[in-house]
């Protein structure tokens, strides 16, 4: 069994801890509330008062936080406690840029880093499900992948460049929120409708959107808008929806309004309503 410490005790970083060690690790957690580290002592982790505490003698060093300022402010504070062989193993969503810059300079500085984000709520980090993504030296990787695979139902490595998990972990994000937001404008479009919302969420059971993703993603990808759904049909199928939320306050479809009758005003109305991707196929100056 290890020795480990999770710096970070909100919910995800609290159920992580919880189920280490259930696992039979030896587990140390901090957190800058100090009540909810003192709250996992029922699950036989030892809280710590300080991070250099709390990683002294730790052979992996879980990081949950909120952002990268977060993360550094942490590593900083842990660092007196640091021994020379652990390894920090960092969960938190960050910017791809400055997660790139914090693995090159703890690199330089010597210091065992890997960047694992999650696709996974505590649920399922209590129950080792879920998908965890890691990026950062290979050789690094296969030290701690028997460890890491305890930890998650999925376990995928992205490669040594250090902020593919954190770009695809925003891409993940990305699909997951907006997802959320049509959702909850159908919902909207319901009650205004007088449907109710169970019956509306149906909907989605005769939907693979899977399928959509892969098909129609994939020619936006190449930039292919070779139509199959007209930009100016889905534009007018956008309107009846707006009108039928009469008003009410929605999340996404007003914006794609404004987006659609930009395209067709460029000249894009007779093409496959993907076009929307269009930006993602322009060179950045």
């Amino acid at each position: 069994m290890a020795t480990i410490a999770f710096l970070g005790t909100g919910l995800l970083g609290s159920a992580f801890a919880e189920a280490a060690s259930q696992r039979g690790d030896t587990v140390t957690a901090w957190n800058r509330s100090a009540d909810k580290a003192q709250a996992l002592a029922q699950f036989g982790v030892i809280a710590a008062k300080s991070p250099s505490e709390a990683v002294r003698d730790a052979q992996r060093v879980h990081l949950v936080l909120k952002d990268d300022v977060v993360v550094e402010e942490v590593l900083a504070a842990a660092r007196p406690g640091l021994s020379a062989d652990a390894i920090i193993i960092d969960h938190t969503t960050t910017l791809p840029a400055l997660t790139a810059a914090r693995a090159q300079r703890l690199q330089a500085e010597g210091i065992h880093y890997l960047h694992c984000p999650v696709f996974m709520g505590p649920p399922a980090a209590r129950k080792a499900l879920g998908t965890m993504m890691v990026a950062g030296p290979r050789e690094l990787f296969y030290s701690v992948e028997a460890e890491l695979k305890k930890m998650t139902g999925r376990l995928e490595y992205m490669g040594e460049r250090a902020d593919l998990a954190a770009i695809n972990k925003l891409f993940g994000n990305a699909m997951i929120i907006g997802v959320a937001a049509v959702m909850s404008d159908v919902l909207t479009m319901a009650r205004a409708s007088h449907v109710s919302a169970e019956e509306a969420l149906k909907l989605f059971e005769f939907l693979d959107l899977n399928a959509i993703a892969s098909g129609r993603g994939a020619n936006m990808a190449k930039g292919d808008f070779t139509p199959s759904f007209e930009l100016a049909m889905a534009r007018k199928d956008v309107g009846l929806m707006l009108e039928t939320a009469v008003n009410r306050p929605m999340a996404v479809l007003p914006q794609v309004a404004t987006r659609m009758d930009q395209l067709i005003a460029a000249g894009h109305g007779a093409d496959d309503f993907s076009v929307l991707g269009i930006d993602a196929q322009q060179t950045p100056s």
